[in-house]
């Protein structure tokens, strides 16, 4: 292939990204210098986090510049190295963007061994969510024995780690998700004890008492906004609020005030912490060692959901703010 397909931002989207934010090119495929490597992408990750990114506006994370690629993870092919570690043919896990190819000086980029579980789990269970999940929920959430958790977002690729390993570390475990598809999944298939659906149109602060009489003890939030609003007036005394994302505000026009949570946390006695993975990179082998385990344990599992073909990336990166993806969103964009 000559030709290297490309997906640049080209607008600051105001509220839900439209599908013209985007443009699809061409360009030559770029050659390797001394240091580098040649990635073929093989599988892209959509990822809330890359709606921040599309802001130009303080975070965690510098923003992406107008007309030039999109940020995102990647699982690829080494197709020409002139890298001292990496041949050709290694499989790789890096950040090399919306792309058929991306050069690469090394950094942030890791080899995987397919030989232990799809290539593709790198971007999911075995990768950055994974990683999430279980830095998030130990580290910030400290988990104990007999915790009840509750996780948003809870069939989303973080919620539902969140939630497995919650069960092997002997919690008791809630999950609010958006369809009752969605909910019949983390209850028979991953395990959860109680499940909400925030779609069925009944009063979430009622479903949150009979799920979880006693208070919640650790709170991990991935969605913020109206839901977290009402978690706050049920946590337990010591409870411990973990804070992943607010995919719930991040496509807003305009910000929504939410109530004081100052006197909430105080009647609880309870701790709120926002994370970020990124925090942990020292202990990522350690985290993805653990994970591994228990998947080759058959103690964790995992749902994909994959579209193919790059040119789609934009219109399943904004259906996935919508939550219409059910399980790890991925672009499948080359051949394996």
């Amino acid at each position: 292939m000559t030709e290297n397909r490309q997906i640049l931002l080209t607008a600051r989207p105001d509220g839900l990204p439209k599908i013209t934010d985007f443009k699809l090119v061409t360009s030559p495929v770029p050659e390797p210098g001394e240091g580098e490597m040649l990635v073929r992408t093989l599988y892209l990750s959509l990822d809330p986090y890359m709606r921040g990114r599309m802001r130009d506006e303080r975070s965690y994370a510098s923003p992406v510049a107008l007309d030039e690629v999109m940020v995102g993870g990647v699982v690829g092919e080494v197709a020409a190295s002139r890298h001292p570690d990496y041949s050709v043919g290694d499989m790789v896990e890096g950040r090399t963007g919306w792309q058929d190819f991306g050069l690469s000086d090394g950094s942030g980029m890791r080899k995987i061994d397919p030989t232990l579980a799809p290539v593709s789990t790198a971007l999911g269970i075995l990768g950055m969510p994974g990683l999430t999940a279980y830095f998030g929920l130990r580290e910030i959430g400290r988990v104990k024995s007999g915790d009840t958790v509750l996780v948003t977002a809870a069939s989303g690729a973080v919620g539902a780690v969140v939630g497995q390993i919650a069960k092997i570390m002997g919690c008791r475990v809630i999950g609010i998700a958006g369809g009752p598809r969605k909910c019949a999944y983390i209850l028979s298939e991953l395990g959860f004890d109680a499940a909400i659906d925030y779609k069925s149109g009944a009063d979430l602060d009622t479903a949150m008492a009979t799920a979880c009489p006693d208070g919640v003890d650790v709170y991990f939030d991935n969605v913020g906004g109206a839901i977290s609003d009402v978690v706050l007036d049920h946590l337990a005394r010591g409870a411990r609020v973990a804070i992943c994302g607010t995919i719930s505000q991040t496509s807003l026009s305009e910000p929504e005030l939410g109530p004081r949570v100052q006197g909430k946390l105080m009647t609880a006695w309870a701790s709120m912490q926002a994370f970020n993975v990124f925090q942990f990179t020292d202990r990522h082998d350690e985290g993805r060692a653990q994970l591994a385990r228990w998947l080759a344990d058959g103690k964790l599992k995992y749902r994909e959901d994959v579209v193919d073909g790059l040119e789609n990336a934009p219109a399943a990166f904004i259906g996935m703010l919508r939550g219409e993806n059910f399980g790890k969103l991925i672009v499948k964009v080359g051949q394996v």
